[in-house]
């Protein structure tokens, strides 16, 4: 009898101890996770946030989640844990404002195009209208925003060059990313000669850059709001206003951003 007693004692200090390690495993001590779902092309940015956030709010833990906006958005609406939601275009938040997931959010940084090419710059590409002489050219989907945004730079080039000059360039597509990390990565490794990127992603000494002019460029804005259903909404506010803030925008103006939302550059 007593063998039985000291087992099944045995039995419930285990489970009591796994408990204990599945409720303190994260190594947080009881500090408060904060998802952030953020568009690939805020990482380094947000990463550098995360850093100045979590020493002004020592009880907050900040995870971080890139990935194309389209990407987050879809993950939000099937039930992914998610606080905030920091879109690189309007259509993807809208559409979460219309399901009720984000019910306010608000345009807080600012981006633009740029061509990028390898270092040696095989194709000779020296300007945007040299696009065509590209033979492997890599863009994002017409899903994500950098594809979205490259399809109308296209479309308003083609009102001042002629509808040859887009239909040339999309002739060269070889590769369509989910994501702007991966457009640019085509370039890195040498498998293109030329991808349109933000001007945040210029990665100097890896690419060369060349710019969009400004009749065909297009200002891509960055929107931000909290999710309806997130666990810790007093963590997403206080996340949302320190972007907002002085600390906040300086990290994204040192980042290449337009911090706000003001049109000019």
């Amino acid at each position: 009898m007593r063998s039985r007693s000291a087992v099944i004692a045995v039995t419930l200090l285990c489970i009591l101890g796994a408990a204990a390690v599945a409720a303190g495993g994260d190594g947080n001590e009881g500090r408060r996770t904060l998802q952030v779902f953020a568009a690939s092309s805020l990482a380094d940015a947000f990463r550098d946030i995360e850093t100045a956030f979590e020493a002004e709010h020592p009880g907050t833990d900040v995870s971080l989640v890139f990935a194309g906006s389209q990407v987050l958005r879809l993950q939000i609406e099937q039930g992914a844990r998610a606080d905030v939601f920091a879109s690189a275009d309007r259509r993807h938040i809208e559409s979460l404002e219309r399901a009720g997931l984000v019910p306010e959010y608000h345009e807080f940084a600012g981006n633009e195009l740029v061509v990028i090419v390898p270092p040696e710059n095989p194709a000779g590409i020296e300007s945007f209208d040299d696009l065509p002489r590209a033979r492997r050219l890599v863009i994002g989907t017409e899903h994500v925003p950098v594809g979205a945004y490259t399809r109308e730079a296209l479309r308003r080039a083609a009102e001042r060059n002629g509808p040859e000059f887009a239909t040339a360039v999309l002739g060269r597509v070889v590769s369509e990313e989910s994501n702007v990390r991966l457009v640019r990565a085509k370039v890195e490794l040498g498998v293109a000669d030329a991808a349109v990127v933000y001007r945040t992603d210029q990665a100097p000494g890896r690419v060369r850059t060349v710019p969009v002019p400004r009749w065909a460029n297009v200002r891509a804005g960055y929107l931000m709001g909290a999710v309806a259903r997130s666990a810790n909404p007093e963590g997403a506010e206080q996340w949302i206003g320190f972007v907002a803030s002085p600390a906040g925008r300086e990290i994204l103006s040192r980042r290449g951003f337009k911090a706000g939302s003001a049109p000019a550059w």
